[in-house]
């Protein structure tokens, strides 16, 4: 298993580009399922979630060419399985959606409940749901779900939640509707870009998706659909990533290729603390400044504060003078983070769904363990302001959404070394064990 050196104090200067979209990717690969005939994706970032969606695939028939650049070809012309099996649907949440393209073109799926990230309680009942209105019949046997129907057909589907639309969820009823028989209308739709691009890549290979981008999605049924070549959006989660570092060490860094058209939001927020961000064509210079401000933020479904950011930016609140406050409405377990950070020394309190955090002086390095993607990525970055080394375990979660995340900082000049870990999961009492076991006392407090 590997771990992560970071040897703190230094500011990132430089250029940098962005990956394409793991959240984009990974649906879209899951939808080629739904195509005879061959697909060809631009810019398909070099995951381990994508290495994982790629053997789900595989297992089931479809050849996958990569020798090809920057580009993938997938062919699931000779998939005749329509099982996805638990051993590799365990290690990635987003591997259920191949449910919605495997029911449309076989009539009927096996796909085992999924895994992924430690972040709380997320129920694909949903999915099940919109897929039932379309006219399947779902049932669940020994830990898989399975689905049949004859022929889908169209059919109004309220996508809505408990903690609002699900991404997940809108992506795999698309993908079926967009081969059901007739008009489906999927309201409470997430209008996350990545959402989005999935549909701009079903239109391209000859799916009729209007409302794409907006919370109410109208879809005319096709036959089938054709081959089709498509370039993934770039990766906002990345950018962000990049762009709270650079503000983190105090840098100067120009993040190439960043969507900036799908990061207002995060801008925003970054600007509000005091960060220079200024967007120079199809790239985003970022500067971080001697004035940073505390501030209240909330994470919320696009186009609000990504979820997925909120990590990140705790971390860079460590170390914001005042106290600020983060809510996450998305996933409200979401703060598994704030434990392993008071050991860096920042001060975290958890109450429910946010976060207090109280800007320290100085973060210190000190053994720390990642427990989600989204978290190891906040790790990093606090290791990056911290003074000394910190040792950060269980970076394979960052390996799933990060490619050679370290190397990335090294060109920017951080000082960052993957090695293998030869001690294993323990944790060696850090200086500041007192906050760590009063933030166990607060989230305690909160179950």
């Amino acid at each position: 298993m590997d771990m992560f050196c970071v040897d703190g104090g230094r500011k990132l200067r430089g250029t940098v580009r962005v990956e394409g979209s793991k959240n984009a990717g990974l649906p879209i690969l899951a939808a080629t399922l739904a195509i005879q005939g061959e697909v060809v994706l631009e810019r398909i970032p070099l995951l381990q979630d994508i290495v994982t969606m790629r053997r789900l695939l595989q297992s089931m028939g479809a050849t996958i060419d990569d020798d090809r650049g920057s580009s993938l070809s997938v062919d699931t012309r000779e998939v005749r399985e329509s099982v996805a099996p638990y051993d590799l649907v365990r290690q990635m949440r987003a591997s259920v959606c191949v449910l919605g393209p495997l029911l449309a073109r076989f009539g009927k799926a096996r796909v085992s409940l999924p895994g992924g990230c430690n972040i709380g309680h997320r129920p694909i009942d949903i999915h099940l749901r919109g897929l039932a209105a379309l006219g399947a019949d779902i049932r669940l046997e020994s830990g898989y779900v399975v689905a049949e129907a004859e022929r889908l057909r169209g059919a109004d589907v309220d996508l809505g939640g408990i903690f609002g639309p699900t991404v997940t969820g809108t992506c795999n009823v698309m993908m079926a509707a967009a081969l059901a028989k007739g008009r489906s209308v999927l309201r409470s739709a997430a209008k996350e870009p990545e959402v989005a691009d999935l549909g701009e890549f079903l239109n391209a290979a000859g799916a009729r998706i209007g409302g794409l981008g907006t919370s109410v999605l109208e879809i005319d049924g096709v036959d089938e659909l054709h081959a089709v070549r498509h370039r993934i959006i770039a990766d906002r989660i990345e950018a962000a990533t990049l762009a709270v570092a650079t503000a983190i060490t105090g840098g100067d860094v120009l993040i190439e290729e960043a969507p900036t058209e799908h990061m207002t939001s995060v801008i925003q927020v970054l600007r509000s603390i005091g960060i220079v961000v200024e967007a120079e064509g199809r790239a985003l210079r970022v500067q971080g400044t001697s004035d940073y401000r505390a501030v209240q933020l909330r994470a919320e479904p696009y186009p609000g504060l990504p979820t997925d950011v909120q990590a990140q930016l705790t971390a860079l609140l460590a170390i914001v003078p005042g106290e600020s406050r983060i809510i996450d409405s998305v996933f409200p377990d979401r703060f598994m983070h704030a434990a392993e950070l008071v050991r860096m020394g920042a001060n975290i309190r958890v109450h429910g769904n946010a976060a207090h955090v109280c800007g320290v002086t100085q973060l210190s390095g000190a053994p720390v363990m990642a427990s989600d993607l989204r978290a190891s990525a906040a790790l990093v970055l606090a290791a990056l302001a911290a003074k000394g080394r910190t040792e950060i375990r269980r970076v394979y979660h960052l390996d799933r959404g990060y490619h050679a995340f370290e190397k990335k900082l090294n060109s920017l000049g951080a000082s960052i070394e993957r090695r293998t870990d030869q001690v294993g999961p323990q944790i060696v009492p850090a200086p500041h064990l007192d906050l760590v076991r009063s933030a166990i006392r607060q989230r305690a407090g909160t179950k």
